[in-house]
């Protein structure tokens, strides 16, 4: 657990205490993935001091949120224990709550592979959710978002996946997508798939376009009202 302690007694500062640390949530966000080698979680963090990162694991150890663990060739991993692992609904509704705020990137700014699955995992909805398997493109990475009877796999195709990254969906996908950050103007319902089309925020390079509707049906997030109403 970190070093400083708010002095209260209380659930929400025990949570603080224990992943409230800076960069401690977005290594969580990365493990929620799946186990990763201190390499792989470096470079998905690539603004991470290493002393930092090493500093953040030894204590999500110490507080029982994350394990290190042999894994058959990989070598020693990190993963989250089962209590660290209970904390992703409320990754996702922190994800949720975050996206309403969200604007344009920053210079700088990076999608990885782990965010940009989390960020599918967010929008996520599983009583709307259309069979298909999508293939998404936003910069340099893509993943495989496969949707079956309500549920969602996500695989990652480019960077190519770190050893425990899992395997990939056999046969083609229904539809690529190649989109920029603009697309989460179409998750939010900021514009219509037609709309989105239009304007260039994304475009189907493969699969009837048409898919770019059922692709919004499964992959949304309610846009709420930010700030005073009176």
């Amino acid at each position: 657990m970190a070093a400083r302690s708010y002095g209260q007694y209380c659930g929400v500062t025990t949570a603080v205490e224990l992943i409230g640390e800076r960069w401690a949530l977005l290594i969580v966000r990365d493990l929620l993935v799946g186990p990763r080698r201190y390499t792989d979680l470096k470079q998905g963090l690539p603004r991470i001091p290493t002393n930092i990162l090493s500093t953040r694991l030894k204590e999500l150890q110490e507080g029982g949120v994350v394990r290190r663990v042999p894994l058959l060739n990989c070598g020693l991993v990190y993963e989250l224990t089962p209590y660290g692992r209970s904390f992703e609904p409320i990754m996702l509704a922190l994800g949720r709550w975050g996206f309403q705020a969200m604007g344009d990137p920053a210079e700088g700014d990076v999608v990885t592979p782990d965010s940009l699955t989390m960020a599918l995992r967010t929008a996520f909805q599983e009583e709307s959710a259309v069979d298909a398997e999508y293939e998404l493109h936003v910069g340099d990475v893509a993943l495989r978002a496969s949707v079956h009877d309500g549920e969602l796999r996500v695989a990652q195709i480019a960077p190519p996946a770190p050893p425990v990254g899992g395997r990939l969906p056999d046969g083609a996908p229904d539809a690529v997508i190649v989109a920029g950050p603009g697309i989460r103007r179409l998750i939010g319902g900021d514009v219509t798939p037609a709309e989105a089309l239009a304007q260039d925020i994304v475009a189907v390079v493969r699969g009837d376009e048409s898919l770019l509707d059922s692709f919004a049906d499964t992959f949304r997030i309610a846009r709420l009202t930010i700030g005073s109403t009176t």
